[in-house]
């Protein structure tokens, strides 16, 4: 049986963006489970003792019901460099537990921090995380990712972000590139143009 993932960003005791999170798992549940009841993350981690200061990573994983859950504290990953990797790795609606393919294409980021994955010649996203890029005026965001991320929702959501299709030679007309996901928020990580790797 398939599991999934929902990586959920705990601080100083607030569960961010549950009402993203519990939307893609009823999405996802719909898919592979469509005769079963829809869990309620909400009533979930109302059960669990989880700490009330800090910056916590967690992560949930289900299927028919939820299997495991594991809290743990979050440093971010420094990324000062990018690198473009051509795949044909599949977009998905979910988080799937495995994540075999992101591994095998990260693998190929050679003395770059991080890559980002370009399918038939769109970019979509960094091997953890959405991306956005800036031109000057507003920030965009490729309109077909590989993983449709909950900040990613709600920052479109809010009007902050556009979504576009974006080639490799579209990198010209941007100036700034953002990573962000559940975890890092959106400016956490933050690069020129330049630091891209094609």
């Amino acid at each position: 049986m398939c599991r999934f993932i929902e990586t959920i960003q705990l601080k100083d005791g607030v569960f961010k963006r549950l009402p993203f999170h519990q939307a893609r798992l009823e999405k996802t549940m719909s898919e592979f489970f469509p005769n079963n009841e829809f869990i309620s993350l909400e009533k979930y981690l109302k059960t669990i003792h989880y700490p009330s200061q800090g910056l916590f990573k967690c992560r949930v994983v289900y299927d028919t019901v939820i299997r495991e859950m594991e809290i743990t504290a979050y440093i971010r990953r420094q990324i000062q460099s990018l690198r473009i990797i051509q795949s044909d790795i599949q977009q998905l609606n979910y988080k799937s537990e495995n994540r075999t393919d992101y591994e095998q294409v990260f693998a190929k980021r050679g003395n770059c921090d991080e890559i980002i994955i370009c399918k038939n010649g769109l970019l979509t996203d960094t091997s953890f995380s959405n991306i956005a890029l800036y031109d000057g005026i507003s920030w965009y965001t490729p309109k077909h990712p590989l993983i449709y991320g909950v900040n990613r929702a709600e920052l479109i959501n809010l009007g902050l972000l556009t979504e576009i299709d974006i080639k490799m030679t579209d990198l010209l007309n941007f100036k700034r590139i953002r990573l962000f996901n559940a975890m890092i928020e959106f400016g956490e990580i933050e690069l020129d143009i330049n630091k891209i790797v094609c």
